[in-house]
């Protein structure tokens, strides 16, 4: 007797479900493999962030808040992975708390970081609204460092890695530190007006 052939969209893997599955697992996969990339190509060399000739005590507070300004635009992804190992060293002795803390990470980046207005996620066909995917993370870092017990271990490296990076940020001179004109704008120290009005050129000292 001849069977039908299964409609289409449906397969042996369980109909259109597992389709749907299979593409929210690819384009999680395709976001973090982005991600990634992108975080490596934001990092500035670290011999340049680690340079103890660079360093300088400020004459002023502007001196030194117009340090604080620039480094955070120029070293911004090598600052914030800068803090997560620090976080990451004050979770060593508790590897379980570790664990959910790199996983909850994890959704952060993938799920609400790396995602735009224009890319929803959609699960069996049905867009999952950013309010019930922010609340969800939330809900998700609160349940791990709640039960985890060690909201103060990670509260205690956030200050210290804070502190760090303030501290350096506005000690490292900015001389020889050069950002395009997008990285500046968007870091408050070239304004829309002026970026327009400006020639064009490949970087803009500060």
């Amino acid at each position: 007797m001849n069977q039908k052939p299964p409609p289409y969209g449906y397969g042996s893997g369980g109909g259109p479900s597992s389709s749907s599955n299979n593409t929210t697992i690819g384009t999680l996969s395709a976001r973090a493999k982005q991600t990634t990339q992108s975080m490596i190509t934001t990092l500035r060399p670290w011999g340049e962030l680690l340079d103890l000739a660079a360093l300088s005590v400020p004459y002023k507070y502007d001196e030194a808040m117009a340090h604080l300004r620039h480094n955070l635009s120029y070293f911004r992804a090598n600052y914030a992975l800068a803090v997560l190992v620090i976080v990451f060293l004050g979770l060593i002795y508790h590897p379980v708390s570790m664990v959910a803390f790199i996983v909850v990470f994890i959704g952060w980046i993938l799920l609400y970081f790396s995602r735009d207005a224009n890319d929803p996620i959609v699960i069996s066909e049905k867009v999952v609204d950013d309010r019930i995917v922010l609340c969800l993370l939330s809900l998700a870092t609160i349940l791990a460092l709640v039960y985890t017990d060690v909201g103060e271990n990670v509260l205690v490296s956030l200050i210290v890695g804070l502190l760090i990076v303030g501290a350096h940020a506005a000690f490292r001179t900015t001389d020889d530190l050069f950002l395009d004109e997008e990285t500046a704008r968007r870091g408050g120290l070239v304004s829309s007006a002026a970026a327009g009005n400006r020639p064009p050129s490949s970087y803009t000292p500060i």
